[in-house]
């Protein structure tokens, strides 16, 4: 099929179709859409085959998704080799996952008609047009962009039709009982009376006497406590492209000679609406099909009927072969020329041959070019032409500082001298202190380089971000040590007094509650704490370390309290008092409630993973690929 194939266009609705399959390509690898090659596969379904290609394509598919979202939060997680691990592991995971459901639907015999198939296409949101109906020109651009012919696209969705019969008879089969929602209720309702007395470390801390001998053992018994790390004193040479844009001079004579190229930017190009009957096919078979059509219309037959019986564009053969409106540059080359070629509403063209078939185009209509005037986009286009500028001046800056700092290795100077910058030093610091440009993953990797670390010699040129480049060089390194106890001595104490006060504290909760629990008071009144006045939590509330510990206790007998023990989010000692346990009053919980949708829902969840697992274990899988990214 050939229709709205656009080149270089990105368009919304390319961004809308990628995000639609792409989880799909990333669960199933598109079955055989991609060649497997002779290579180990990835994995081994029983005979199912994942193929390492599959999987790349999988991997690349979800990591770009995951980069459009995140950004640069998710590329500093991926220079961690563990999680890239784990990451690539997930994908793999699974597409074995989707296979082993796609099995055993077909074990079960699950099927889904054509007519389901086109119809699920029509209802795509990433198809529908401008009047919200079906727009064939999208879905024929996303498919060029994703590689996809339309019959690889409709077996993806059979695919996928077939597997969602199997996971809604899953998930429809779950369902919530009466007394499971109640139970449910008064879960989540529960209120809970607690008191708190609180017990700060600092305050036993402050008391703890702390002798010499002890800091002294406590120095020898910890020495990993009082470790320096390794220390650089690094030089560096920063080159961003801020401000280049500022200084940079455009011409008025440059800037027409762009307006004039590029006018179709500024307005409304020429556009053309055609009607298009294709015949499939490369060979004489399909060229000689495509004259007798041509001979039928030149001997007087509709055109709109032809390509309602005749084409092999199906679903621009329901329009009477109509497609929508086009400009310029976003077609198959030999269709476009072919098409702006027309002169008159109703000119037909010969036989036009392009990379899907042989076409017989009608033109149908025309909207004429209206650009707006120079003066008008004057400034759009210096501002468009100062940031080319920039970008070529730091393109020019970026290969000279590279090239300086490995001709002179051993410093930075004549690099720093070639883009007119300043070397930058620091003192002695360890990696994970480094801030700023200094702190990204790739310049922290560089500096651990034999060659840059060991040698002292300058580092390649470092990207840190768009337009954004670093070289660094090691000055000198200062090895990791223990640091002399006079050095460290009053962190020393400090630590000390802290273990002493934090033991104190837990003592003294201790007894508290043991006494507290038995109905004795004194060493209560004798401590000089008090509890907080009596309050009614939820299990949601902001003190989450209170409430999560509450939660846990038993409840209390009438007219008494339970006492116990946990730490706070700053390390403090609490001692808990829950005075007792409120239960909502059961209402009446509709089975068609969201509590009960809720509830269906995650019983569902829990059913399709035990399917998968017991499909695991039934079926022989085999998992050949290293996940680590080569």
């Amino acid at each position: 099929m050939m229709e709205r194939l656009r080149e270089g266009v990105n368009s919304l609705a390319v961004k809308i179709i990628l995000s639609l399959i792409i989880f799909s390509f990333v669960f199933a690898g598109v079955g055989g859409y991609l060649s497997g090659g002779t290579v180990a596969p990835a994995a081994k379904v029983g005979d199912q085959e994942i193929s390492r290609n599959q999987f790349e394509q999988a991997y690349q598919n979800e990591r770009a998704q995951m980069q459009a979202q995140a950004g640069d939060f998710f590329a500093t997680l991926l220079s961690d080799p563990n999680y890239l691990a784990q990451f690539r592991r997930n994908v793999l995971d699974r597409m074995v996952n989707q296979a082993l459901l796609d099995q055993q639907a077909n074990t079960l015999g699950l099927r889904v008609g054509e007519g389901q198939i086109k119809q699920s296409i029509r209802e795509m949101p990433a198809f529908q047009g401008t009047l919200g109906s079906f727009d064939n020109d999208l879905y024929l651009e996303a498919l060029r962009r994703n590689g996809l012919t339309p019959d690889q696209f409709a077996e993806y969705v059979r695919q996928d039709l077939v597997r969602d019969q199997l996971v809604g008879a899953l998930q429809n089969s779950e369902f919530a009982l009466e007394g499971e929602l109640e139970s449910l209720y008064k879960l989540e309702g529960q209120t809970r009376t607690v008191r708190t007395l609180s017990l700060p470390v600092a305050d036993f801390a402050a008391k703890a006497d702390v002798t010499a001998e002890q800091k002294q053992d406590f120095y020898q018994q910890n020495p990993s406590q009082f470790v320096r790390p390794e220390q650089f004193k690094i030089s560096y040479v920063e080159l961003s492209g801020n401000g280049i844009a500022d200084v940079a001079e455009v011409t008025e004579e440059e800037a027409k000679a762009y307006y004039n190229a590029n006018l179709a930017s500024y307005g409304t190009a020429e556009k053309r609406k055609v009607s298009h009957i294709m015949i499939q096919g490369d060979d004489d078979a399909a060229n000689e099909k495509a004259k007798a059509v041509l001979a039928e219309l030149n001997a007087g037959a509709d055109f709109a009927e032809l390509a309602k019986t005749r084409s092999d564009d199906t679903f621009s053969a329901e329009q009477g072969g109509q497609l929508d409106w086009f400009d310029a540059g976003v077609m198959d080359p030999a269709f476009e020329e072919a098409a702006f070629a027309l002169a008159k509403k109703g000119d037909v063209s010969g036989v036009v041959k392009s990379d899907f078939g042989f076409h017989i185009i009608k033109l149908d209509d025309v909207k004429a070019s209206d650009s707006e005037p120079f003066e008008a986009v004057r400034d759009e286009i210096v501002a468009q032409l100062k940031q080319q500028h920039a970008a070529e001046t730091f393109f020019a800056l970026s290969n000279d500082l590279a090239e300086k700092a490995f001709e002179m290795p051993d410093n930075l100077d004549d690099a720093a001298n070639a883009v007119d910058r300043k070397v930058q030093h620091t003192e002695f610091v360890s990696l994970s202190d480094l801030e700023g440009t200094l702190a990204n993953a790739n310049v922290q990797q560089a500096l651990q380089l034999a060659e840059v670390r060991e040698d002292g010699l300058n580092s390649d040129i470092i990207e840190i971000a768009p337009e954004h480049v670093v070289v660094v060089r090691v000055e000198d390194v200062r090895p990791e040590m223990v640091l002399p106890f006079d050095d460290v001595e009053t962190q020393v104490t400090e630590l000390l007094k802290r273990q002493k006060g934090e033991e104190a504290a837990q003592a003294l909760a201790t007894t508290l509650v043991e006494e507290l629990n038995t109905g004795n008071e004194a060493g209560l009144s004798a401590s000089g704490y008090a509890f907080s006045d009596a309050a009614d939590i939820g299990r949601v509330s902001p003190e989450r370390d209170v409430v999560e510990f509450a939660f846990t206790m038993p409840t209390p007998n009438a007219g008494s309290s339970e006492y116990a023990q946990t730490r706070s989010v700053s390390g403090d000692v609490l001692v808990v008092a829950l005075d007792g346990v409120t239960e909502p009053e059961t209402a009446d919980i509709s089975l068609e409630s969201q509590m009960a949708d809720r509830v269906a829902r995650s019983l569902a969840n829990t059913e399709l993973a035990a399917t998968i697992e017991q499909l695991k274990d039934t079926t022989d899988v085999v998992y050949s690929l290293e996940t680590a990214e080569q």
